[in-house]
């Protein structure tokens, strides 16, 4: 069996809150709702786009959060399409994790949130993309902490359980991990506190990239 590094890509390879943050405003703005503070808009990075809003706005109801979530996706393309989106730039000493990672042996992919396009153009815009033998996101899966991500890209890398780790900044992506029964490494440079990683089934945590090659068991 292979040895699969799967990583959440929002706050754990790259650091892409300003983007997130400004089309959650923008959506805030036109359905004439007030913004949420941005400390909110960071705890549901990571889930689908209408868990997303129904964690935001947990008393609209289905079809709103349907409609909001749209209307999301629509501001992400206009700042794609009108240069507007600000870097979203790889966490520091990342390229080095991953050096050190594929000598040892482990093969990568990516489990996250975003969508097809939006995982291509990040992994693309760092030259990064051919690294990764397995890319599940949010067209194809339920949203975080649904398994299916992961128990995709198993069957994908020719990894199981037992020789899989889920790494991410988030609760949703460790219980994720322990939903499909893997190691679950959290990041503590993303979104979520440490102490909120723990409790959601962390089994150890990274508080640095470089520190990644040292605790993947």
């Amino acid at each position: 069996m292979n040895r699969l590094a799967l990583f959440d890509c929002d706050g754990t390879l790259v650091d892409s809150q300003a983007n997130i943050c400004v089309a959650v405003e923008e959506t805030f703005v036109l359905h004439g709702m007030p913004i949420p503070a941005r400390a909110a808009i960071r705890r549901i990075v990571g889930l689908s786009l209408v868990e997303a809003m129904r964690g935001l706005l947990p008393d609209a109801d289905d079809a709103q959060h349907r409609a909001m979530a749209e209307d999301y996706k629509r501001a992400f393309r206009q700042m794609r399409a009108t240069g507007a989106l600000a870097d979203e730039p790889l966490f520091e000493g990342m390229i080095a994790a991953l050096d050190a990672l594929d000598a040892d042996g482990w093969v990568f992919g990516v489990a996250t949130g975003k969508s097809d396009r939006g995982l291509a153009h990040v992994l693309d815009l760092h030259n990064i993309r051919h690294r990764f033998v397995t890319l599940q996101t949010a067209d194809r899966h339920p949203s975080k902490p649904h398994p299916s991500m992961i128990e995709t890209a198993m069957a994908e890398a020719g990894a199981n359980a037992a020789t899989t780790v889920m790494i991410g900044d988030t609760s949703y992506d460790m219980m994720m991990a322990r939903n499909a029964g893997t190691h679950a490494l959290g990041v503590a440079w993303g979104y979520h506190p440490v102490e909120e990683l723990v409790a959601s089934g962390a089994h150890a945590v990274a508080d640095t990239v470089a520190d990644l090659p040292g605790l993947m068991r």
